[in-house]
């Protein structure tokens, strides 16, 4: 008889997780993303410039709509909530460049 490699039911149970926090947060419900409700720091802040007009564009349209039905005190229909596997990290590879910078100039200045 073969030996079968041990499933990792960590892994699965990590990502169940994962996938129930992020419907508990509750932004997915006015149609915001993950990038969107990050706290606008200096670091957040410079990436948002670096943005790409259409990206911009959209989180402007995200935020003003999420804004929007929040003073209505509603949720969008649940066909057009935004479900994990579609959240996509946007500002990150901005923030990632804006973080590198930032160090190799704090390190730069040091010297």
């Amino acid at each position: 008889m073969a030996a079968r490699a041990p499933v990792s039911g960590g892994s699965r149970l990590l990502e169940s997780f994962r996938k129930w926090y992020y419907n508990a947060a509750g932004f997915n419900k006015l149609g915001l993303m993950r990038d969107d409700v990050l706290y606008e720091d200096d670091d957040v802040k410079e990436a948002l410039k670096r943005l790409p007009e259409p990206l911009y564009n959209e989180r402007i349209f995200r935020m003003k709509r999420a804004l929007d039905l929040s003073l209505k005190h509603q949720i969008l229909p649940k066909d057009q909530w935004v479900k994990y596997e579609e959240d996509k990290r946007y500002l990150e590879p901005y923030l990632k460049e804006v973080i590198r910078e930032r160090l190799e100039r704090e390190a730069w200045n040091k010297k």
